[in-house]
């Protein structure tokens, strides 16, 4: 008896990046990632966290997602959601029991009842294949209650010590399923959040005070495989083959262009884990971050120009390195890009007046930026030590919860 699970995490489906849509790149992606399923006889996809990229998708975003759930039905392999730190539980929620009449678990974010979050994999034969620790995005409300006079330092001790409690409970109720159901099933624990050691990219980015900035793997349970989000880069966490992020399967920044992005084919069998198979995404909108001077950079666009096509230009961020005393380079740069399949979204100076500039140069606007982002940004026009900056930022992520707090209820 084996059971093949496909892990992947961080769709973000619904985002805008600098104004462009990736709707067409996220169809791209479910029609390859169904070809993958059939091809591999998957029987459960699992979606560690983040598969919207904000709490009030697009329409086309969530119709995406309901295609997905059918079709996936139709190739005889389930699907399990869990909610990420961009999702919104009572979204992810609301149409939970209807999807479980399609094949589909959803577990939005951490409720009352853990049992609710020890779920059975079932292979294609309906026969369990493994059992799942179905741990969504914590955040720090579910599993703590907030005391007056904590220090930062003391809500974090206290947030991981909770987090780490909260695996072991789940990990004990996977063991008594087990052991009711009386096989020798794996154990497979997941996570939305960032580990010890775990490489992050610029579109990563936590918005809950007291959120965990690194939880140990040493806290983990022993569990057979653990499948984790939020981290967009993939990679083993510390070294260990059976702890991983699969990463996102699209580049969400210009920094994770040179990531060659994959999902994960998990091999279970003999009550254990057998083989682990990075299955790579094809990228289906090129994009490129060039540095260098105007020079070096008319060579870098007609070299990066031949992965583009007229229906499809590969998006570019410039960062230039020298000439920054030109005040015509937003023009100078159209003018390398004329006649080549490239459109530039972001042109960045690396010297000059950078605090003056990058809100010109650069052409950023709110869609590239977070809540927090904007705040930081503003943060750095005022003359302040690292102390005072750090609690002025402190404290707006409390103003921040207890916003998002209310607007969830």
């Amino acid at each position: 008896m084996s059971l093949r699970v496909l892990h992947s995490s961080d769709w973000h489906l619904g985002q805008h990046f600098m104004g462009k849509t990736r709707q067409a790149e996220h169809q791209a992606f479910c029609a390859w990632l169904q070809e993958q399923v059939r091809a591999h006889a998957v029987d459960v996809l699992l979606i560690a966290g983040d598969v919207f990229d904000t709490g009030a998708p697009p329409s086309y975003a969530r119709e995406q997602y309901y295609r997905l759930v059918v079709e996936l039905r139709d190739a005889g392999c389930a699907l399990v959601v869990l909610g990420g730190n961009h999702d919104s539980p009572a979204m992810l929620g609301e149409s939970r029991s209807l999807l479980a009449q399609l094949g589909t678990q959803v577990v939005p974010a951490v409720g009352l009842d853990l049992a609710e979050q020890v779920l059975v994999l079932n292979d294609r034969c309906g026969q369990p294949g493994a059992i799942l620790c179905a741990i969504p995005f914590i955040r720090p409300r579910d599993v703590l209650a907030s005391q007056a006079g904590q220090s930062a330092q003391d809500k974090q001790q206290s947030l991981q010590q909770a987090i780490a409690a909260h695996y072991q409970a789940l990990h004990a109720l996977a063991l008594e399923r087990r052991n009711e159901i009386g096989q020798p099933l794996p154990i497979i624990a997941s996570g939305h959040l960032t580990t010890v050691g775990a490489s992050a990219s610029e579109s990563v980015r936590e918005i809950y005070v007291g959120s965990l900035e690194a939880f140990p793997t040493s806290a983990f349970p022993p569990a057979d495989y653990i499948a984790l989000g939020h981290i967009h880069r993939p990679q083993k966490v510390g070294g260990l083959e059976h702890v991983r992020y699969s990463g996102s399967p699209i580049a969400l920044s210009f920094d994770e262009t040179r990531q060659h992005k994959e999902v994960l084919l998990l091999e279970f069998g003999e009550a254990s884990l057998q083989s682990i198979t990075p299955l790579a995404v094809p990228v289906f909108q090129p994009m490129a971050s060039l540095r260098g001077s105007l020079k070096e950079l008319a060579g870098a666009i007609a070299e990066v120009a031949a992965q583009g096509t007229g229906e499809r230009p590969v998006w570019l961020e410039v960062q230039v390195s020298t000439d920054d005393y030109l005040s015509d380079l937003q023009g100078r740069i159209s003018a390398l890009c004329e006649g080549h399949a490239v459109e530039v979204l972001r042109i960045r100076r690396e010297r000059g007046n950078a605090s003056a500039s990058l809100a010109s140069a650069a052409r950023e606007t709110l869609d590239e930026l977070s809540v927090e982002d904007v705040f930081a940004r503003r943060l750095q026009q005022e003359v302040l030590d690292e102390a005072d900056s750090q609690r002025l930022l402190e404290r707006y992520r409390q103003v921040l919860e207890a916003v998002q707090e209310r607007q969830e209820r």
